[in-house]
């Protein structure tokens, strides 16, 4: 990002890019870590990654200030995330960033992620959606190492500038309660109740918007289980994070299971499954960060697999069953690895939560009838992360637009996808965007770190042209990859099936999400 190298809080993010097994279209997939940060460090914007490797063979790539060098990894062949990932730091350098892939990118399953090392030296940070570790699994690439030792401090064009962007900036994420209080204690989890009161929480697979089992897998009990098992409740997983939301989960004798046990994996291995066991669901986070799984993909097909009659609602030790079936790739498992869609597709199911064939997040259309919009209208597929208009539709952050009513969404979501798009070109996190919204301090810190940065003189309005520009380049590929606003629609079951608590169906007209990319 343009920003990333620097000592901007929050700095850390790594874009993945490529097409879509999954989707078909555009795929952008956000990481943090380490990686990011080493790589700037050696003055590296971008790897990219051409070609096809002779059949069968497999390669790593090491990075350093020397240079970049492939060298043969075929030994390096099937091996999970983890043991990968210790044998890398054992051979380099336990300090390196590392990108890797487990088993499902080796095998290009269409939900394969991307693993890139946390702070703590473990595999497990993820870019997870849209199936990228298949992309750099059909390259041959099972990992990048990355040394920045001798690295050198990002140059900044104006050190004053910067400084005192910087300083308002942090001022603003310590202040704002989200940033400074919410996210720090309980983590992402932290909206488990709340979205489940809101009745916007997806219940086995789409069928209800509150779960029964909240209490027991939500931020405040998952912040007792570690306290009192002894993990850690908050730590910075990404370079340069002042927020720290993330955690180490370990089990009843303390020893390590996964990090960070985030919101949407509780949610869509949890409720959406209607396991309400939180020990349960941080196996199925470990299995699938070590296997190389996007959590989100993998808990609703696991969802849909459980309409079908695979296995039953509640069943933990089902749904960590079919993670080994997709991860050893048996017949099973090579359906379950391809996605909720083509698992929907595989057994007849008519109830399957995808747009573009991806599958969606933790937040109800229908309850929150905002982010339906940018499920429905992102170039990217169901993604809640391009235009959070949970924030605003139910925690009142940059203002409030009635989460059950139609007005007023398109415009949101709009706004958000825009804004969004220039944010996640900094390397920023997108938790800035929750004081950006209500602090306009916060949002003139970011400019003036850019302007500082490069000596620029960015405005707020070229900030708004620079994600305009990124989403128009994103839509212009889809529509040349045969995507058309047709495909901007949710499932059919949304405008069909009322929802509980609300019985409301998605009342957002297709009119309005075709004007969302009209600017």
């Amino acid at each position: 990002g343009l920003l990333t190298g620097t000592t901007a809080a929050n700095s850390g993010r790594l874009s993945i890019g490529g097409k879509s097994p999954l989707t078909g279209g555009i795929k952008e997939s956000n990481v943090g870590g380490t990686a990011a940060t080493k790589l700037a460090r050696l003055g590296i914007a971008a790897i990219i990654i051409e070609g096809k490797p002779e059949k069968g063979k497999l390669y790593g790539l090491a990075v350093s200030k020397d240079g970049a060098k492939l060298f043969p990894a075929d030994d390096l062949k099937g091996l999970g995330n983890y043991a990968l990932t210790e044998k890398l730091q054992a051979k380099y350098d336990k300090k390196a960033g590392i990108i890797s892939i487990g088993p499902a990118g080796e095998m290009k399953m269409a939900m394969a992620s991307i693993a890139v090392t946390s702070t703590n030296g473990t595999p497990s940070r993820h870019a997870g959606r849209g199936g990228m570790g298949a992309v750099m699994g059909s390259k041959g690439l099972k990992a990048i190492v990355i040394d920045d030792t001798g690295g050198e401090k990002v140059p900044i064009k104006n050190p004053d500038l910067f400084k005192e962007a910087s300083q308002k900036f942090v001022k603003a994420l310590r202040e704002h309660p989200v940033t400074s209080q919410g996210l720090p204690k309980y983590g992402t989890n932290i909206l488990a109740a709340i979205i489940n009161e809101a009745g916007g929480y997806p219940t086995r697979n789409f069928s209800s918007g509150r779960f029964e089992g909240t209490d027991k897998i939500s931020g405040e009990t998952m912040h007792q289980i570690i306290s009192k098992r002894g993990g850690k409740t908050t730590h910075s997983g990404c370079t340069t994070c002042i927020i720290q939301c993330s955690n180490e989960y370990v089990d009843e004798k303390g020893k390590y299971i996964t990090s960070a046990l985030e919101y949407e994996t509780v949610w869509a291995n949890g409720a959406n499954c209607g396991i309400d066991d939180l020990d349960a669901i941080a196996r199925i986070d470990r299995l699938c960060d070590d296997y190389g799984f996007d959590t989100i993909e993998m808990g609703c097909t696991i969802g849909v697999a459980m309409e079908a009659g695979v296995k039953e609602f509640g069943d933990a030790e089902g749904a960590i069953q079919l993670i080994h079936e997709a991860g050893k790739g048996t017949p099973l498992g090579r359906i379950i690895g391809n996605g909720a869609a083509f698992t929907g597709k595989a057994f007849g199911v008519t109830r399957v939560p995808v747009v573009k064939n991806q599958g969606m997040p933790a937040y109800e259309p229908r309850a929150i009838q905002g982010i339906g919009v940018t499920y429905a209208t992102s170039t990217m597929g169901a993604d809640h992360t391009a235009g959070y208009a949970t924030a605003t539709n139910i925690m009142k952050v940059g203002g409030y637009v009635d989460p059950l009513k139609p007005d007023g969404q398109m415009a949101l979501s709009q706004n958000l996808q825009i804004t969004t798009a220039a944010v996640d070109s900094t390397g920023l996190c997108l938790f800035i965007a929750f004081p950006a919204l209500d602090m306009p301090e916060c949002f003139a810190g970011v400019i003036g770190m850019l302007n500082g940065r490069y000596g620029w003189n960015l405005t707020a309005d070229d900030v708004a042209a620079l994600g305009k520009k990124i989403l128009k380049v994103e839509r212009d590929f889809n529509e040349r990859a045969g995507f058309s606003n047709l495909d901007d629609r949710l499932p059919e079951f949304f405008k069909e099936e009322k929802l509980p608590p609300h019985n409301l169906t998605f009342l957002v007209p297709d009119v309005d999400l075709d004007k969302v990319f009209k600017f």
